[in-house]
């Protein structure tokens, strides 16, 4: 393959692009700051971070909804807000806003036809999102996880290449959270893109095939769920205490030995078990608890953010 069929596939591929964006709002900081950005075809891709972190400024730069300080997009090929690039673009940003006197099928069929769609595919994103059954009610009579996920249906009525949703189980109890996980990984199976804005570690974690960290404007980390969390390690419980210690940190290193909650969390390839478990053994200490254990997006995600304080 040539070297030019090399860089149009690519091109291709990616559906969103951005460099250096940044985004500084009049008489405040940087809201997003030099974010290089590659989304990929078909894939859901998470941002996490706390509120603040420039999530839904960069999501409002993407749709054209208000410009860039510096830097450049481009979304489906497009420049951000160009009509070519949005006729494939479905998103929901911050909370859905619909007519409270409608019912759910008539505010769809509001939108459909601002977009030139047929009725027949608002029975279609109804169905989608599980909301067939109660299409026919006011929106007022609506519960919070329902308003969601017609925000969501009203995102998908364009069939879109891209899909981005910004916090959408935002305000939702457990049981709406698990519902609104459910239908986001459905959504994003096939060639369909996902982007997802969330400050839910559970959400990102369940859903997303890579995942970019944001705080105060800055991308602090990204990769697969794998990549951020490492290789894993080792977790200990022994006794006595003091003397396990100072054992560990002579066999892994002092900055391979954590210890919180009871236990010492060393970082160290988890084969090493046997080696350390032995060690310990002959040093007279008694092991109540050795496994292999693999950091949570929590454990990354509070590191990442611990060290940008």
């Amino acid at each position: 393959m040539s070297a030019s069929a090399i860089a149009r596939s690519t091109a291709e591929s990616l559906l969103v692009e951005a460099r250096g964006l940044s985004k500084r709002y009049q008489r405040g900081p940087l809201a997003v700051d030099q974010l290089d950005l590659d989304i990929k075809r078909g894939e859901v891709y998470g941002f996490l971070g706390p509120n603040g972190a420039g999530k839904t400024t960069t999501i409002r730069m993407l749709l054209g909804l208000i410009r860039p300080t510096a830097g450049t997009a481009t979304v489906l090929g497009a420049p951000p807000g160009n009509a070519r690039g949005l006729a494939r673009v479905g998103s929901m940003v911050e909370a859905p806003a619909f007519y409270g006197n409608l019912s759910g099928r008539d505010n769809l069929r509001f939108c459909a036809r601002l977009c030139g769609l047929p009725d027949q595919r608002v029975d279609e994103v109804l169905d989608e999102v599980g909301l067939t059954s109660r299409g026919r009610h006011h929106y007022t009579a609506y519960s919070t996880g329902m308003k969601q996920r017609l925000g969501v249906a009203a995102a998908l009525l364009k069939n879109p290449d891209l899909l981005i949703l910004d916090e959408p189980a935002n305000g939702l109890d457990p049981q709406g959270i698990v519902d609104m996980r459910e239908l986001v990984r459905r959504l994003g199976q096939g060639q369909r893109t996902v982007l997802l804005c969330s400050h839910l570690l559970s959400e990102v974690e369940h859903v997303c095939d890579r995942i970019g960290v944001l705080r105060g404007g800055h991308k602090i980390a990204e990769g697969t769920l794998e990549d951020l969390r490492g290789a894993g390690g080792l977790l200990v419980r022994a006794h006595p205490e003091a003397d396990v210690r100072a054992d560990l940190v002579r066999l892994v290193g002092e900055k391979a030995v954590s210890e919180r909650d009871g236990a010492f969390h060393l970082a160290v390839d988890p084969a090493r078990a046997g080696e350390i478990a032995t060690a310990l053994a002959q040093a007279g200490c008694v092991v109540t608890e050795l496994r292999a254990e693999q950091r949570s997006l929590e454990d990354v995600f509070l590191e990442l953010t611990e060290e940008e304080r």
